[in-house]
């Protein structure tokens, strides 16, 4: 069993350094205008006039914050401060608060509307960044700084986005905090007013906030004054750990419901994402680590197995998973997209982990091993998209983007470091 797991590691460590972030600091970091380019299309072609999403750069800095903090690598905090210092500059709305959607490759912002989503990845990276460097007494002014930002930005989606009167979190808002009609995501989703996703990800930079600002007071790096932010985002932790047992959870099914009406109410009919069921299983369960309930996490340890095993309807005879399926029209998307496989990947590991089940042990080597067959693009870096049912590789969408970020697979790898040292 050791030597299975060790092996594992070493390959996730050269594929973390080797394939992943070795492409974004090779390929990706744009030295004319800042921070990182904003494509590259499936075929290879990097485009540098692509518009800069937040949601990659948010991502991109919690990938290197991470990869540092881990590592000790000097070159990922330099990645990760060229990205950190890059959001400061150019995302943050200085006049309205929050942080811009898009921007073009100039820096202007094109699209200011507030999806909490992405203010939630910049929570997220912000935080991580923290955590990486406030040991460093050379740097404090900086990670102090960030702190701030990201306690800012977490008291700004629960002043806006935060449901009063059902609980939960809105989708989105215009740039001056007024109600938008076009709340989606992305053109893949449907239209209303909260998400599975949504939650998802605002859970996941909370957790992460509260865990930095734990890890500070333990080494007296927490100032005084930030004992009531600490307390405040406890409580906006346990209150979505909820919302995800009591309402976003199918207590018929153990599968997420994906969309939602103000009062809770299901839309879109029924839909399940596999590969949400399986990340949130793991994501949950770190967010009830993080508080250290006993009680909570008590109840939820039981919806985490659950929630694991209404995925295990997603997984292939390869180890791969599949992405969504919508049960009233039949449509199942059979390709097996990159996250998906990567998050597969770390439930399973956390399962056995924790509940010292050596099936999801299998089920994570199996899965592991798809990518490594399937998904590595051992020539060019990173990660296809995804590949179909018969193994090719999808060169249409791209190979960095919007949505294509060094997140998912590179936290697969981080995951099983931490976890197997």
């Amino acid at each position: 069993m050791r030597d299975r797991i060790k092996i594992m590691r070493d390959e996730m460590e050269k594929t973390l350094h080797d394939n992943i972030l070795h492409f974004w600091l090779s390929n990706m970091q744009d030295d004319e205008h800042g921070g990182f380019y904003g494509q590259m299309t499936g075929d290879g072609t990097l485009v540098k006039n692509a518009n800069k999403g937040g949601i990659l750069n948010a991502r991109i800095l919690w990938s290197f914050s991470a990869a540092y903090r881990v590592t000790g690598r000097e070159e990922y905090l330099k990645a990760a401060e060229r990205a950190r210092d890059y959001i400061v500059s150019h995302f943050l709305d200085k006049e309205y608060g929050g942080t811009y959607w898009e921007l073009d490759y100039l820096g202007k912002p094109i699209d200011k509307k507030k999806q909490f989503y992405a203010i939630g990845f910049m929570i997220y990276g912000l935080s991580e960044f923290v955590r990486a460097t406030f040991s460093d007494a050379t740097n404090k002014d900086k990670w102090r700084e960030t702190l701030d930002l990201s306690l800012t930005l977490y008291r700004c989606i629960e002043e806006h986005s935060l449901d009063k009167e059902y609980n939960g979190y809105i989708e989105a808002m215009t740039y001056d905090w007024q109600q938008i009609n076009d709340m989606r995501l992305s053109e893949l989703d449907a239209n209303y007013p909260k998400s599975q996703n949504t939650h998802l990800h605002i859970m996941e930079p909370y957790a992460n906030l509260l865990r930095c600002m734990k890890e500070m007071r333990e080494q007296g790096a927490l100032d005084a004054d930030k004992s009531r932010d600490m307390e405040d985002v406890t409580s906006s932790l346990r209150n979505i750990i909820w919302i995800f047992t009591e309402k976003i959870l199918n207590k018929d099914t153990n599968h997420l419901d994906l969309f939602f009406e103000y009062d809770w109410t299901r839309g879109a009919g029924q839909l399940e994402s596999y590969g949400h069921d399986i990340e949130c299983s793991w994501l949950i369960h770190e967010a009830a680590l993080v508080l250290n309930d006993k009680e909570l996490l008590r109840n939820v340890e039981q919806k985490v197995r659950l929630i694991a095993k209404a995925s295990e309807k997603g997984i292939n005879k390869d180890g791969s998973m599949l992405h969504e399926a919508n049960l009233d029209t039949g449509y199942v998307d059979t390709d097996r997209h990159w996250w998906v496989q990567a998050e597969n990947v770390v439930g399973w590991f956390n399962i056995y982990q924790h509940f010292n089940d050596e099936q999801a042990l299998e089920r994570a080597e199996r899965c592991w091993q798809y990518i490594k067959d399937n998904l590595i693009d051992e020539e060019r870096g990173e990660w296809y998209w995804s590949a179909d049912t018969e193994g090719r590789k999808n060169t249409k969408d791209d190979h960095a983007g919007f949505w294509k970020c060094p997140y998912h697979n590179s936290r697969m790898c981080l995951e099983i470091i931490e976890r197997t040292k």
